[in-house]
Formats: C-alpha cells, sequence, structure tokens
C-alpha cells in the first residue's frame, strides 16, 4: 500500500472514530434531555398532594409578602416545616433532599434547581442574584458553584 493509501485509511479510521464519538456525545445529550423533559413534566408535584397543598394554601399568601430570607420568612417556614419536610424527601432538585446538601446532587438536579430559584424570585419580585447570594451561604455552595448558577441564570434571561 502507498503512503496516500496508509493515510487515506488513517484519515478513514479517524473520521470513524469522530463521528462514534459524535454519535456517544448525541445519545448521552439525549438522555440528559429526557431527564429534563422528565423534570418539567414533574416539578413540584408534591405541592399539590394533601401532605402539602393545604399548608402552602394557608403560607403562600404570606410568604409573598415577606423578604426573602429575613426573619420573617424564615417564621413562615417554621410554620411549614412537615409540608416542607414531605416536599424535600420527594423532590431531588432541593438540597435539602441529600444527606450531604448540593454535594449529593447531580447537575440535572442542579438545573432543575436554578429554573427553580429563578421562577420563584420572578413570581415573587425578587432578584434571583440576591436569591443565589443567599442561598449560597445557607447551602455552602463554593464561590465557583455560585458563579455557574450566576451564569446559568444569566444565559436563561429572556
Amino acid at each position: 500500500m502507498g503512503e496516500d493509501a496508509v493515510t487515506a485509511v488513517k484519515r478513514h479510521e479517524v473520521q470513524q472514530d469522530i463521528e462514534k464519538h459524535i454519535r456517544n456525545v448525541q445519545y448521552l445529550l439525549e438522555k440528559v434531555k429526557h431527564a429534563l423533559v422528565t423534570r418539567q413534566k414533574t416539578h413540584d408535584a408534591s405541592k399539590l398532594t394533601s401532605a402539602e397543598l393545604p399548608v402552602y394554601a394557608e403560607c403562600a399568601p404570606r410568604l409573598k409578602e415577606l423578604s426573602f430570607g429575613s426573619a420573617e420568612y424564615k417564621h413562615v417556614l417554621s410554620v411549614m416545616k412537615p409540608a416542607l419536610d414531605h416536599h424535600y424527601a420527594f423532590n431531588r432538585h432541593h438540597p435539602e433532599h441529600f444527606k450531604d446538601g448540593v454535594c449529593g446532587m447531580t447537575l440535572i438536579d442542579l438545573v432543575e434547581m436554578i429554573c427553580d430559584w429563578k421562577a420563584s424570585a420572578v413570581r415573587d419580585g425578587q432578584d434571583v442574584q440576591d436569591s443565589i447570594t443567599f442561598c449560597a451561604r445557607r447551602f455552602g455552595l463554593t464561590p465557583q458553584l455560585a458563579l455557574i448558577l450566576r451564569n446559568t441564570v444569566t444565559a436563561l434571561e429572556d
């Protein structure tokens, strides 16, 4: 086989390897997409159960009137504790779901979490960046992870 033929064979082998890699990444991204679609369809469904809905019906209007993270806000959360414990047990996008907090989460969990934080901030007329600052302290997020969450929020802006 001449040098040109050897080069052509190597190029073909490299191309096949690249194409296989691309297919594998596409397959894995499809799995991520499926996981996110599942989260999209089931997000916070436990809030509609009898273990949570009555408590949310009573306390959510009060929370809307309070500043996120304030002493009064924390007091209402303490009243909600049984419902919140139930919620955290059934929703893994909350660090409280895991014994080791954020360190037990996956990227899928984190994506749902930051979307939840942003949607909650918008609903409550708050700045999600303030929520990230507060939650970074609350959950012991590293500066790097907090910055990634901030970058993600920026990427999600309309």
